[in-house]
């Protein structure tokens, strides 16, 4: 029996009110100072928020008409909501938000009313059509009252707004409490980056009607291992990465914060990058310790690739390795190791994340095009398009050109929605409007770049390849402002994309600030010294050397041109006008007798003519340098 204190357990039948009344004063205020403070209820639920879309606008023509299809609308949603079990605790103007027991209830309710509503469009007036978000989230919440409040809640009303109209997105904790349960297709629309929400949400977007049967028919491939009682399809228009926990060779536990801190931050530096699904750090640790079985999680969570590693230390030595891996096949894409010293733990943490960082991006892309190849053209999604069209865009020609612009057009066709193929199209515009490739009006082709522009932005304004192409773009049509707006916003979301830093570093460099600008195209060669679409580090190189030309530092610009292999004709103009520069007369003769060997269609001058210089003296002082 638990132990009272002295006078106290005589009383435990009694009511509370004669409890208080039979005790001595002292033995009171002692219950009441040791009375343990009242903590919030929570418990777990299914939460869904939905609200008009347009709803301020409609408002704003007619305010009257408005409320009247609103009254009619809400009886619908109400009605489905009730039917299903469920409780609406929130309703301001437009928005609803409920509560279920059931995320399958919650579910079967939304798609309901989502169904009820389209049927009722398709009956009335255009201005009398009303189409609703709907956003829902498994999760923990507190109970006050009537009233639910934390993460749980919020993560729903987070997700309303990103949903379509007439169209249902769920986190992924949701997604995992249904998808074994109903008939429904799914569409996996990647991590989102929430307001004052710690990690990024996974979601899914709920096929309605039509969308159901196109689903069923693209059915990923990676969930062909799945029991055959899950009837809901997954369609992976991205691929999705996973990221487990490195492995500790050595069981010594200073050794666990840093393979944590590495793959907590390869994990965070993924989740910014739009191109690619990134699994939660969350689900990724709960992998930590354990036996996996890299098949099964492919099945689970619809992963097309696995990066794992492990760390072995001894003294002050300390290896890293790295592999990421195809789960179905069970082959090695790509597997790196790392020697570091431990004078500067964080150092090495910092150097190892951004080192599998450019490696993992771009043997992900490799891999995805290697696939992209393999499958009937009929059959490629948006993104494998994508990758096709990004390929010829990087053979600068022709009919590479030519190629990009047609696979970029079936990328948009597969999904309209896909900010990086207009963006990526819009690029390729750009190359072939530069290089003289494109036929026809050149201001039609000009005007079509802007307006392929303007769509990307309007469909992913924070997109980091989108925004470092149109620093490219605005650079090529001599917008040094704009380019600068996009280089910047594309450098501050991840300052360790080799593309971003070289993008921003050529535009630094050509607008008067080449030291600082030469600095980021040695960055940029440090990174990844054999960029996209090269074979070897020499456009790095050629970059660098023309950078420090401009900076005045013409010895550097000399050292690293013995680096290199086959110079590109600016990496020549800079290294003939160094020379120059330092009075070596004779070298420099004997370098432009090598560029015209090297290049005999070209004219150095005419070359340097296409360098888009802020400061059109720069250019000529190049020029009158190597004539």
């Amino acid at each position: 029996m638990q132990n009272f204190p002295n006078g106290v357990k005589t009383c435990i039948s009694q009511k509370p009110r004669d409890l208080i009344d039979s005790l001595p004063e002292t033995k009171v205020i002692t219950c009441l100072i040791n009375m343990p403070e009242s903590t919030p209820r929570r418990k777990l639920t299914a939460i869904l928020a939905a609200d008009v879309v347009g709803f301020s606008k409609m408002m704003g023509e007619n305010e009257e008409r408005t409320l009247r299809n609103l009254k009619v609308c809400r009886t619908l949603t109400d009605e489905s909501i009730v039917a299903h079990h469920g409780r609406v605790f929130g309703s301001a103007g437009d928005s609803i938000i409920a509560e279920f027991g059931s995320p399958v209830d919650a579910i079967v309710a939304s798609v309901e009313f989502q169904k009820n509503l389209r049927d009722r469009n398709n009956e009335v007036d255009p201005e009398d059509q009303m189409q609703f978000r709907v956003g829902l989230n498994m999760g923990d919440v507190i109970v006050e009252g009537d009233n639910l409040y934390g993460d749980g809640v919020n993560v729903a009303a987070r997700l309303e707004p990103l949903a379509e109209p007439g169209g249902i997105l769920v986190s992924g904790k949701f997604y995992d409490e249904v998808r074994r349960k109903l008939d429904l297709g799914f569409v996996n629309k990647g991590a989102q980056e929430m307001k004052n929400i710690e990690e990024p949400v996974y979601t899914f977007k709920v096929l309605l009607g039509h969308e159901t049967e196109e689903a069923s028919q693209t059915t990923s491939a990676s969930h062909s291992a799945a029991p055959a009682a899950v009837t809901s399809a997954v369609v992976n228009e991205k691929p999705r990465l996973i990221v487990l926990p490195f492995r500790n060779l050595n069981n010594v536990e200073d050794n666990d914060f840093l393979v944590d801190g590495i793959v907590e931050d390869i994990i965070t530096e993924f989740s910014r990058i739009h191109s690619i699904e990134i699994i939660s750090r969350n689900t990724a640790f709960s992998f930590k310790g354990k036996e996996t079985d890299n098949t099964q999680i492919a099945a689970e969570f619809g992963i097309n690739y696995i990066a794992t590693g492990s760390i072995r230390s001894s003294g002050n030595r300390i290896r890293i390795s790295v592999e990421l891996i195809d789960p179905i096949t069970g082959s090695s894409i790509w597997s790196e190791r790392y020697d570091r010293t431990m004078q500067d733990v964080f150092e090495v943490q910092d150097e190892i994340v951004r080192k599998v960082m450019v490696a993992l991006v771009g043997n992900l892309e490799m891999a995805g095009l290697e696939r992209a190849k393999r499958k009937p053209t009929e059959n490629l999604t948006s993104y494998e398009y994508l990758l096709r069209g990004r390929d010829f865009h990087h053979k600068f020609s022709k009919e590479g050109v030519l190629s990009a612009l047609e696979m970029l057009d079936k990328s948009i066709e597969a999904d309209p929605n896909n900010a990086q193929a207009y963006a990526w199209r819009a690029c390729s515009l750009g190359q072939g409007l530069g290089r003289g490739y494109l036929e026809g009006d050149q201001e039609t082709h000009f005007q079509k770049l802007q307006s392929l522009i303007q769509k990307a932005l309007e469909l992913d304004e924070n997109d980091l390849e989108c925004n470092r192409i149109l620093c490219e773009l605005n650079k090529l049509f001599e917008d040094f402002e704009q380019s600068e707006f996009y280089g910047k916003k594309a450098y501050d979301m991840n300052s360790n994309d080799p593309r971003v830093v070289c993008a921003y570093g050529e535009l630094l460099v050509l607008t008067n600030r080449a030291e600082e600008g030469t600095d980021l195209l040695i960055k940029a060669y440090e990174l990844d010294p054999v960029g996209m679409g090269a074979s070897n580090a020499d456009k790095r190189l050629g970059d660098v050397m023309f950078g420090t030309y401009v900076k005045g530092d013409f010895q550097q610009c000399l050292e690293y041109d013995k680096k290199i292999g086959k110079k590109q004709p600016i990496a020549w103009a800079a290294k003939i006008a160094s020379l120059e520069s330092l009075n070596q007369s004779q070298e420099k003769e004997a370098e432009l007798k090598k560029f015209a060997d090297a290049y005999p269609e070209l004219v150095l001058e005419e070359e340097i003519d296409k360098l888009h210089f802020q400061d059109t003296r720069v250019k000529q002082t190049m020029k009158d340098l190597v004539a």
